[in-house]
C-alpha cells in the first residue's frame, strides 16, 4: 500500500512536462495492473503502516484509479493543464487513502482534506460565477457535519485505546453517538433533504469535478456507513427505520424533481440522489444481500453516472447550453452518439443485464424481508426512475435541431472515453450473472 502511495506522490513531478497527461496515463495503467493483481483474497491484504485492502475497499480503488484517468482525457486541452495534474493527483491520492486506510483518524483527515482540491477544480476550472456559492454550499455542508465526528473519535479513541477498524466494536445506547457517526456519511452521500449541495456543485463543477464527485466523492457516504456498520451493530438495528423511511420517501421524491429540470447535468445531478437514496436503503436493512446489493449499485453508479455527466458535456461542447430546450434533435445533429446515450440511459434506469439490475433486484429482497410494504415505493422509485431516463434520451435525442446540419463530431479519444465507462460496467455484469 505503501509502494502505491509513493508512487503517486511520485507522479507530481510529470505534471510539470509539456506530455504530462500521455505520461500519467501510462502511469495511471500501470497503478490500475498494480492494484488489480494484488487482489484480495485475504481478509487484508497489502497491509502495511495502518494501510491494506479488504474487499470492500478492493473495487473501489480500482473505480478510483479509472476515474482520474477519465479525468485527465475529458480535461485534456483545457487551459493550465500543468495545475489540473497536479489537482488530479491530490484527489486520487486522498481517495486513495480514503478506501485503503485501516484506521479511523487517518480516513477523516483524507474524508476533510480530499475537499480541498476539489473546491479549487471547481473554482478554477468552472464556468458561471456561481460556482463560488456552489463551492461554499460543498464546503460548509460537508465540514459542518464532520466536525462533531473529530470529537466523537477523540472520544472513541479515549474509550478503546485503537482507532483500527477491526478493533472498534461497541453496543453503546446513546443515539447522539449513532446519529454523529451516521449523519457525517448521509450527506456525503447524499441523502435526501440534505442534498442541496450536490446539484449545485454538479451543474457549477468542470465536467471532471462531476465526474470525480458522481464516480467516487458519493461513494465515501457508502463505504464509510459500511465501515462504522460494523462498529455499532446494535444502534444500527435499533435506529435504521430513522433513515430508511427518510430515503424511501425521498428516492421517489426526488425522481419526481428530475422531471421537472430543464438543465441535462442537473438532471443527472439528481438522478444520482434517487440511487443513493437506494443505497442507504440496502444499507439500512442490515442483511448481507443489501449490504452486497448497495455495494454493486455503488460500482455501477460511479461508472454510468461519470459517464452521463461526460457525455452532457460533449453535448454541451458542441451546442453551446445545457439545457433541454436548444439540446433537441441531437439523433441528426450528433448521429454516432445517439446509441451511447441510449445505453447509458438504460443503464440508469438498471435495465438488465447491467450492474445496476442486479443490485437493484437484490437490494429489494433485502428491503422485502425488512418491511414487507416497502415494494409499493420501490415500485414508485423505479418508475421515476425510468420516467426520467426515457425523459433524458427521448427529449434530447428526437425533436427539430435548430440547424438542421447532421454530422459526426466526436473524435476517438471521446470514443475511447465513452466506451471506457461502458466496458468496466459489462465486465461487471458478466462476472456477476456467472456467480448466479
Amino acid at each position: 500500500m505503501m509502494m502505491v502511495m509513493f508512487f503517486m506522490l511520485m507522479m507530481i513531478p510529470l505534471s510539470f512536462l509539456s506530455l504530462s497527461w500521455l505520461l500519467s496515463q501510462f502511469c495511471y495503467l500501470f497503478l490500475y495492473m498494480t492494484v488489480l493483481l494484488s487482489g484480495y483474497s485475504l481478509f487484508f491484504s497489502s497491509v502495511s503502516y495502518s494501510y491494506g485492502m479488504d474487499s470492500f475497499s478492493y473495487n473501489l480503488i480500482l473505480l478510483g484509479v479509472l476515474i482520474s484517468s477519465y479525468m485527465v482525457i475529458s480535461m485534456q486541452g483545457s487551459f493550465n493543464m500543468n495545475m489540473y495534474m497536479i489537482i488530479n493527483l491530490s484527489l486520487g491520492f486522498f481517495l486513495f487513502i480514503i478506501f485503503s486506510s485501516l484506521s479511523f483518524l487517518y480516513m477523516y483527515i483524507s474524508f476533510e482534506f480530499v475537499l480541498v482540491p476539489l473546491v479549487i477544480l471547481m473554482l478554477g476550472w468552472g464556468y458561471q460565477p456561481e460556482r463560488l456559492m456552489a463551492g461554499l454550499y460543498l464546503f460548509f455542508y460537508t465540514v459542518l457535519v464532520s466536525l462533531p465526528l473529530l470529537i466523537l473519535i477523540l472520544y472513541i479513541y479515549n474509550k478503546s485505546g485503537s482507532m483500527f477498524f477491526d478493533y472498534l466494536k461497541y453496543s453503546s445506547k446513546f443515539s447522539l453517538i449513532h446519529f454523529v457517526l451516521v449523519f457525517v456519511f448521509m450527506v456525503k452521500l447524499p441523502m435526501f433533504l440534505v442534498h442541496f449541495w450536490l446539484p449545485k456543485a454538479h451543474v457549477q463543477a468542470p465536467v471532471s469535478g462531476s465526474m470525480i464527485l458522481a464516480g467516487l466523492m458519493l461513494k465515501i457516504g457508502g463505504y464509510g456507513l459500511i465501515r462504522i456498520m460494523y462498529m455499532y451493530e446494535y444502534m444500527f438495528m435499533q435506529y435504521s427505520y430513522i433513515w430508511y423511511s427518510l430515503s424511501l420517501v425521498g428516492s421517489v421524491l426526488v425522481g419526481i424533481v428530475c422531471l421537472m429540470q430543464g438543465d441535462i447535468k442537473c438532471l443527472i445531478a439528481y438522478s444520482s440522489v434517487s440511487h443513493m437514496g437506494m443505497v442507504i436503503m440496502g444499507l439500512m436493512t442490515m442483511s448481507s444481500w443489501g449490504l452486497m446489493g448497495s455495494y454493486l449499485l455503488m460500482l455501477g453508479h460511479g461508472f454510468c453516472s461519470s459517464g452521463l455527466f461526460y457525455m452532457a458535456n460533449l453535448f454541451y461542447m458542441r451546442t453551446g447550453s445545457r439545457s433541454f430546450f436548444i439540446n433537441k434533435g441531437l439523433m441528426t445533429y450528433m448521429p454516432s452518439c445517439s446509441m451511447i446515450w441510449f445505453i447509458y440511459c438504460s443503464f440508469n434506469m438498471s435495465c438488465p443485464p447491467s450492474v445496476n439490475f442486479i443490485s437493484e433486484v437484490m437490494i429489494l429482497s433485502s428491503m422485502l424481508s425488512y418491511w414487507v410494504n416497502s415494494f409499493i415505493f420501490f415500485i414508485g422509485t423505479s418508475f421515476m426512475c425510468a420516467c426520467f431516463s426515457y425523459y433524458l434520451y427521448s427529449y434530447s435525442q428526437h425533436g427539430l435541431h435548430h440547424n438542421l446540419y447532421s454530422f459526426s463530431t466526436l473524435n476517438l479519444m471521446e470514443f475511447l472515453c465513452l466506451f471506457m465507462h461502458l466496458f468496466p460496467l459489462l465486465v461487471y455484469s458478466i462476472i456477476i450473472m456467472s456467480l448466479f
